[in-house]
């Protein structure tokens, strides 16, 4: 009878260690980093530095961007050796932050041809090198008092892979060749459930954040609204529902639309 068998086996399976706060910090960190990486992976170097309108940025200004936040409001304030990458780079890639200094005029940022992208990601590689010395050194009392700040960090950062994506979506639109971003990937098609539309009663209900986790500013303080009753769809629009609105003229009906729109 082998140790398995045995009915008198008190053996449990061996539990993963949970990770210490500097493992979970420097896990966080290397995965949202990463992320903004590979979402460039498609790209040429030219795309890396077009701004295709006034409102969208290059993604190369981007990439240094959020690096600069980490620059900005961590490593200078909490790495004892640390040292800017580059004199001019707090002016070129501060987007609104008033407080910390001035700023490149946002329309013109698809002008500044240097730094390059190469030097882009130059900037990134020594941003992370500091940053996993920061977090790979630090105590525990010093990991707890960074937590908050990385977390900011790394929520902005996904908040521009957001902006990535649409802005580099609409730089390939804009190109007559009609670029792809990448091959779409063939998704076996298992058909729409049935649209219906679910009532909400009329009445004051809690909105804003309510818990311990993540959240930015804007987002409370929780409060009553009065809201009206209203109508929403058990699904989202598909591809072709959305095409079938346009073609149809959905956008010229004033009437579909508020005031402001």
């Amino acid at each position: 009878m082998t140790i398995a068998e045995s009915p008198q086996s008190t053996i449990s399976p061996k539990r993963e260690q949970p990770e210490s706060l500097s493992e979970n910090m420097l896990r966080r960190y290397r995965e949202v980093r990463h992320f903004s990486e590979k979402l460039c992976e498609p790209l040429v170097a030219e795309d890396f530095v077009i701004q295709s309108m006034p409102d969208v940025s290059p993604t190369k200004w981007h990439l240094a961007h959020i690096s600069w936040f980490f620059e900005t409001f961590i490593l200078s304030e909490h790495h004892p050796d640390y040292r800017p990458f580059h004199p001019h780079f707090s002016y070129l890639f501060n987007s609104y932050y008033n407080t910390v200094g001035e700023r490149h005029c946002r329309p013109k940022r698809g002008l500044v041809s240097r730094p390059t992208v190469d030097e882009t990601f130059q900037y990134r590689r020594y941003i992370d090198q500091h940053m996993l010395e920061l977090l790979s050194g630090a105590d525990e009392e010093k990991l707890r008092e960074l937590d908050p700040l990385l977390t900011i960090g790394l929520n902005h950062e996904q908040q521009h892979q957001e902006l990535m994506v649409t802005d580099i979506k609409h730089v390939l639109t804009e190109n007559p060749l009609r670029p792809l971003y990448q091959e779409r990937q063939p998704v076996p098609h298992r058909g729409s459930q049935p649209l219906q539309w679910v009532d909400f009663d009329e009445g004051i209900y809690w909105i804003g954040h309510d818990g311990s986790g993540f959240s930015f500013d804007n987002e409370g303080p929780r409060h009553r609204e009065f809201v009206q009753s209203f109508q929403l769809a058990n699904r989202l629009v598909t591809c072709g529902e959305y095409l079938e609105f346009m073609n149809d003229g959905g956008y010229e009906r004033f009437y579909l639309w508020l005031s402001e729109a």
